[in-house]
């Protein structure tokens, strides 16, 4: 490497960052089910759970786009698609769950962090800093860690953009 010239790191920021949501617990559960309907989703969506955590990414998206047939209007199954998608490199088609999700409930924080997460994929830092920046004002009650990990990004999205 020269002097001067900086080795570009946003593929190993983007899949360090994917990592950590999975770790942090960014995958959401359903609160109670309120239906018998909604109590034969949730063993679909637990094991949809195990798959996006144990990172197989494939078999996580085949499961949660089952959940999400089943559950359409759960934000939370095109949240956890969406980071499923994220995870097995495919980030056009996560933008588009993301994009579903904060559709159906447009106070889905952790939806915009993906969105940030899935343009930063994609290399447009513009659309990643507001999706961030969403995110950042949506996520009142999330952990401190997260919070730490978003401004964090915002920051170095914000630099690297040209002046």
């Amino acid at each position: 490497m020269t002097a001067g010239r900086r080795r570009d790191q946003r593929f190993l920021g983007v899949v360090v960052t994917v990592l950590a949501v999975l770790a942090g617990g960014l995958v959401l559960r359903p609160s109670e089910p309120a239906t018998a309907a909604d109590d034969a989703l949730q063993p679909r969506f637990d094991a949809a759970v195990a798959l996006l955590q144990s990172r197989r990414f494939d078999a996580a998206v085949a499961a949660w786009r089952e959940v999400a047939a089943a559950a359409p209007q759960l934000p939370e199954a095109q949240v956890n698609l969406g980071f499923a998608l994220l995870g097995a490199g495919r980030a056009a088609e996560a933008r588009t769950a993301f994009d579903r999700a904060t559709a159906l409930r447009p106070a889905q924080a952790n939806a915009y962090y993906g969105l940030a997460l899935a343009h930063e994929a994609s290399g447009d830092l513009a659309v990643a800093t507001g999706a961030m920046r969403s995110y950042l004002h949506l996520a009142k009650n999330e952990d401190p860690k997260h919070l730490a990990r978003a401004r964090a990004a915002l920051w170095e999205w914000e630099q690297a953009r040209p002046r």
